[in-house]
């Protein structure tokens, strides 16, 4: 094994500079010198055509495990060496076509309790608890030649603030120097509804996720970077195939009335009003085994409806899940080498709840431009999914998308080759000139949120009874809006027509601004495939309209037949990008458009850009643009850290309700413990579940862990009482599938104790059930 160090010289002086030398010595000198040049030559040869070569040293796990067993390479090919770094070659592969790749998988699940769910924006949609784990799914694809390389990024939460992007992009500059970057990173978010908040910047985030949760901000960052540094260490040669099919049965648009706005000669062209269109790549090395997918697809994840308390990844996690669980066998949830990513696409209006909406006081259709019933008005109309409870029409819609997946998996056999490439830019979305043709211009608005923003959508209504479609104001919530915050402009309020202001987000700026003016667009490429990660959510026809400029972009600079994937909630979010015509609606997704009427036409304008400089090899020569900003002392949570406290007589982790004796398979068995915030567990992690399901192994005299907190038959729920005390409930939906036997129940907690001029300690403890059978009859 050969090490390229820098800045290390070593050497001797002293009795050797005053030695004479034989003619046999110095013969052998001369050999040896004339040996090392050679070798070095050698290695400088190598050294040219692998790339730089470093090692970037493990600065430790931060308190967090890995959810991953992977093998580690013993080098890695980069583009540019830290300094002073030193990294085992990597060795190369004669006649390899396709890509070094790696996969990688971290838990970023964050706070289960005291922290609003990201999504819905429902006032009181606390964290009660864990339905399944979050993960961070990271694939990194490297040229053979190591001269360029790529990075995609899955995240099980709502979506990407710029906050944690740009605190990720830091940690891997400081541990990799510029071999990850903003051009060729791209982190996209799942968009789960029931994933924490509290790790945003800009101020209106803030304020809906009840203030800046700097535990769940960094838990995150910390699985996000770790998944990528997993993918990083576990590079090897390999190939990426591609395979494309639609889904069908699992999603509806929800404004129709908004999509039949865009021009009839355009819908014609295509057979529904949502794209169900999945887009599939595989990986496996070169001796075929797996390694890896991802896939794009446009679903809303909301099955778990706004009544949900518990964290979860929702349907497109439930696909990850079991696509993993299969690959991985023999592994829990959440561990084994195979990695399968279903990630975002343009989804703004299109909904995972089937039956449609329907007025929950009546059972009648509300499908109507306003969303409203005849009885109840808005609050009254809410779609539904398929199955009988949220719980069940999450498994329905998520194995519905696994089995399509399966499927393309299976017959994948178009192999992804080529160049790999990436473009970014930062741009001020505020002030963006607009070419609609060669005389003809407009721009771009501060942001702005109008009235049907309010009224939520069918899959989560909006508390204030406001319906969707409103393209006038309301006196009575103007004034509250003119005496808190002050008036609009007349400039914002004409540049956002037909949008009436409800909130100039814009024109505010105390404590930090409410939103992002400056975004990301960013484009990499894998061969012939294009992945243009959009910092919002786009509409079914906005998306359609994106691919095609995009698509059309390429082939003009000579890169046809590309195949350009929208990839959704990337980077930083600026929520919503309707059409023109949609925005003239004006119902949620319209009003949620922050950056005025003509927000599509700019992001068509400058992803255009991007794919122009990739086709023409000019990225290099593109601006940067301006660097966003990256506030500090943000506001806290409302809600206080206080000592958790047990009954008097009793200890953490003591049960409270038994377990019976014996259950059937299809039963619940439920166990209620004395417990501590869950919140501590997250801050100081020293088990990797809050519970286990065991078993005991006759043959073994041993108790095998079958079930944790990110399986699906598990439930964790936590009941929040008054000073400081709490219980914990676990539930067990033994599945047919549960071998019969000898079982307990195990929970793991960490309880905050406090006292007067000591500094605060989190400890933790462990509780255990009494034993039990299950049979199955």
């Amino acid at each position: 094994m050969v090490l390229v160090c820098h800045g290390l010289v070593y050497g001797s002086r002293g009795e050797m500079a005053k030695r004479t030398f034989s003619t046999l010595e110095t013969f052998l000198i001369f050999l040896l010198v004339m040996m090392t040049a050679i070798t070095v030559a050698l290695l400088s040869l190598l050294f040219i055509t692998s790339g730089t070569i470093e090692n970037h040293k493990d600065s430790g796990d931060h308190g967090f495990p890995t959810t991953q067993s992977t093998p580690v390479m013993q080098g890695h090919i980069t583009t540019q060496a830290s300094p002073g770094a030193c990294t085992p070659e990597l060795p190369l592969f004669q006649n390899f076509s396709g890509y070094y790749i790696g996969v990688g998988r971290a838990d970023c699940t964050g706070q289960v309790a005291d922290i609003n769910l990201m999504g819905y924006g429902k006032s009181g949609q606390n964290a009660r608890g864990i339905l399944t784990r979050l993960y961070s799914r990271a694939f990194i694809m490297a040229e053979p030649t190591g001269s360029n390389r790529v990075v995609f990024v899955s995240v099980d939460i709502g979506m990407v603030s710029q906050r944690l992007r740009l605190e990720v992009l830091n940690r891997l500059q400081s541990k990799y120097g510029s071999l990850y970057r903003r051009d060729n990173v791209i982190l996209s978010g799942t968009h789960t509804h029931s994933g924490p908040a509290g790790y945003f910047q800009y101020t209106i985030f803030v304020i809906a996720s009840e203030g800046f949760s700097n535990r769940t901000f960094e838990y995150m960052v910390t699985g996000i970077v770790q998944s990528i540094e997993i993918a990083h260490a576990n590079m090897k040669p390999g190939k990426i195939f591609i395979n494309k099919g639609d889904v069908d049965g699992v999603q509806i648009n929800r404004s129709p009335t908004s999509y039949l706005k865009n021009p009839q000669s355009e819908r014609a062209r295509y057979s529904s009003n949502t794209d169900k269109e999945m887009v599939l790549l595989k990986m496996v090395d070169l001796n075929g085994d797996d390694m890896g997918l991802i896939s794009w697809f446009a679903i809303h994840p909301v099955s778990m409806n706004n009544s949900n308390h518990l964290v979860n990844n929702d349907n497109m996690g439930y696909a990850s899940y079991l696509f993993e669980q299969e690959k991985n066998r023999g592994y829990l949830p959440g561990q084994g080498p195979y990695v399968a990513a279903f990630a975002s696409s343009n989804l703004g209006d299109v909904s995972s709840n089937i039956l449609g909406p329907h007025c929950l006081n009546t059972g009648e259709s509300c499908e109507n431009a306003n969303s409203t019933c005849p009885i109840g008005g808005p609050s009254m109309c809410i779609a539904k999914g398929p199955g009988q409870d949220m719980f069940d029409s999450t498994q329905i819609i998520g194995r519905t998308i696994y089995q399509r997946a399966k499927e393309l998996y299976a017959s994948a056999s178009q192999e992804v080759t080529g160049p790999l490439s990436s473009a970014h830019q930062w741009v001020n979305m505020t002030d963006v000139t607009v070419w609609l043709n060669s005389t003809h211009t407009v721009k771009t608005c501060k942001p702005a949120l109008g009235y049907s923003f309010a009224a939520g959508t069918i899959d989560g209504v909006g508390g204030l009874n406001i319906t969707q479609g409103k393209t006038e104001g309301d006196p009575f919530w103007d004034t509250i809006r003119d005496q808190i915050l002050g008036k609009p402009s007349e400039e914002i309020k004409e540049c956002h027509k037909p949008k009436p202001v409800l909130l100039h987000t814009g024109e505010l700026s105390k404590p930090h601004p409410w939103h992002p003016d400056i975004v990301d667009v960013q484009i990499i490429t894998l061969g012939s495939l294009a992945i243009t990660a959009i910092p919002g959510e786009l509409t079914t026809m906005s998306g359609r309209r994106l691919r095609e400029a995009v698509h059309a972009e390429f082939a003009s600079y000579g890169m046809k037949d590309m195949t350009v994937v929208i990839s959704g909630l990337c980077n930083v979010y600026s929520h919503y990008i309707t059409t023109y015509e949609e925005y003239q609606a004006q119902r949620y997704e319209a009003a949620s458009t922050i950056y005025g009427p003509h927000t599509l036409s700019a992001y068509i304008q400058l992803f255009r850009g991007l794919a122009k400089a990739i086709a023409t090899d000019t990225v290099a020569n593109m601006s940067s643009g301006p660097e966003p900003p990256f506030f500090k002392h943000l506001i806290i949570p409302l809600i206080p850290n206080i000592e958790d406290k047990p009954p008097l007589g009793r200890n953490f982790g003591d049960v409270l309700q038994p377990l019976k004796p014996k259950y059937r398979v299809g039963e619940v068995a439920e166990i209620t413990f004395v417990g501590a915030n869950p919140k501590n567990s997250a801050e100081n992690w020293t088990h990797q579940t809050f519970l286990t399901v065991e078993k005991y192994e006759n043959t073994t005299a041993a108790w095998q862990i079958m079930y944790n907190d990110a399986s699906w038959e598990t439930r964790f729920y936590w009941h929040k009482g008054l000073l400081g005390r709490s219980n914990a409930t676990i539930e067990w939906h033994i599945p047919d599938t549960a071998q019969p036997g000898i079982y307990r129940i195990r929970y793991f907690g960490h309880n905050r104790k406090m006292e007067i001029l000591k500094p605060v300690v989190i400890l933790p403890f462990e509780g255990t059930s009494s034993i039990f059978e299950v049979v199955t009859i």
